[in-house]
């Protein structure tokens, strides 16, 4: 039966093996960026060993598959390891100088001119937390980096599961389709019979060819769906011709939300925010560092001078700094002042915007919930007794052609938008979980302060 195969609602949802994913491939943590080798999850060369099975796809498997093989995403993890160079380079000290100058040379000695050497060694000295100031603008460059990464991260997982969604709605449409051309086949032998036995027209036969027809045709176009949808979800791991088998999961699996607020508090975490707090920081960083350009360095220079004529050797001492009358650092330090901000500015519009989503969506849940609701209890169910009373009634000679036609329209009509319906579920789930970087069920609960734990 049609409808007993709609109203299936066990099994979790496709959008709940996201969490999954996430526990088996650990997020970007600072310590695996200082050890200046790549983070563990991040592809930073894709893994052209891995391919995808010729078997039945879950959304773990297309979502570990994107994460290893994507190669927009491996960019983001190579943007880290840059970024953990620059810091690296930020710490070291400068380099000291060596000068050899040779004087007098082929100068006649009776007119008293003495050649001599002179070897020095310079040393700039960096004054005012230059470097301390350098090295944390650095870190926090590779911090808003990590914060890129896995926003990227949660954005490639929302958009694999909102396309591992449309395979498996392409799946259920492509058997309605199927479902649609069978029931059109008992019509027409039940019209062919009444035609035969001189109860009906022979137009209502040819009507209800017509409507095969028509069901023939919105299978073929279900069935290429189904075949781009594929196509598109292998694409995320280079692959354009799928081998897998079917996809499994299941679009009818609805989820307890929690309040908004604790979604609002959740979305604080979300790394798109996070990254705006490390962003402040780094400008902070930059404008402190500015600061800091202010102090001038001093470069001291010790040597030794040579004689050749006497033999003899005298030592030298110097100490040089720039004496700062015109450039006191004045417009890169408006600059930062500016950029810090700017970036707090972007900071506010970034969480003003997060929760104004956050609250779109919320409300587009709830909608779809109560839609979902009407369609599975009382629009599918009488849409199927009304196509039953109509086809046995029909059969009866008690009604006529126009209303089983109608019946059948009405039934497939509500059957598609059904599918439609618990497809744009699963995808605002999709997008939830992305705002809040982390899983919807029922067990989510209020942080726990103390531990900083869930």
């Amino acid at each position: 039966m049609i409808l007993k195969l709609l109203l299936t609602a066990s099994g979790r949802s496709a959008l709940r093996a996201l969490f999954l994913v996430l526990t088996c491939v650990p997020a970007v943590r600072a310590a695996d960026i200082t050890t200046g080798v790549p983070p563990v999850n991040a592809a930073a060369t894709p893994d052209t060993t891995e391919r995808e099975a010729k078997s039945d796809l879950t959304l773990r498997d297309a979502a570990r598959l994107a994460l290893k093989l994507n190669p927009e995403f491996a960019s983001y993890a190579k943007e880290i390891g840059a970024l953990e160079g620059a810091a690296l380079q930020a710490g070291l000290l400068r380099n000291p100088g060596l000068a050899i100058e040779e004087e007098d040379i082929g100068a006649p000695q009776d007119k008293g001119l003495q050649r001599f050497t002179t070897i020095r060694l310079s040393q700039l000295i960096e004054l005012g937390g230059k470097r301390h100031a350098r090295v944390t603008a650095a870190s926090l460059a590779r911090d808003v980096a990590i914060q890129d990464y896995e926003a990227k991260r949660w954005d490639l997982l929302a958009r694999v599961a909102n396309v591992f969604t449309d395979v498996l709605a392409g799946q259920e449409r492509a058997r309605l389709a199927a479902e649609a051309v069978h029931l059109a086949q008992t019509v027409v032998s039940t019209v062919g019979k009444r035609v035969q036995a001189g109860k009906a027209p022979p137009i209502e036969e040819t009507k209800a060819k017509l409507a095969l027809s028509t069901a023939r045709i919105e299978q073929e176009q279900a069935q290429r769906d189904l075949t781009a949808s594929r196509k598109r979800l292998t694409l995320f791991w280079g692959n354009p011709s799928p081998q897998f088998g079917r996809a499994l999961g299941n679009l009818a699996s609805p989820v307890t939300l929690p309040s908004f607020d604790l979604l609002a508090e959740r979305a604080q975490h979300n790394p798109v925010a996070l990254r705006g707090i490390k962003s402040v920081e780094q400008r902070r960083a930059l404008l402190d560092l500015e600061e800091a350009r202010r102090v001038p360095d001093i470069t001291v220079t010790a040597g030794l001078r040579r004689f050749s004529q006497f033999g003899d050797n005298v030592g030298l001492v110097g100490i040089s700094i720039p004496l700062p009358l015109f450039d006191r650092n004045q417009g890169n330090l408006r600059e930062a002042a500016q950029r810090l901000d700017k970036a707090v500015d972007e900071q506010a519009a970034t969480e003003l915007r997060l929760r104004s989503d956050l609250a779109q969506i919320y409300e587009s849940l709830m909608a779809a919930q109560n839609e979902i609701g009407v369609l599975r209890d009382e629009v599918l169910p009488a849409s199927m007794s009304a196509f039953d009373v109509a086809k046995r009634g029909y059969e009866l000679g008690r009604f006529g052609f126009l209303e089983i036609l109608d019946a059948q329209r009405t039934l497939f009509q509500n059957q598609a938008l059904y599918v439609r319906a618990l497809v744009n579920y699963q995808k605002l789930l999709n997008e939830l979980e992305r705002l809040i970087a982390a899983p919807i069920d029922t067990r989510l609960s209020q942080p726990d302060k103390s531990s900083g734990k869930e």
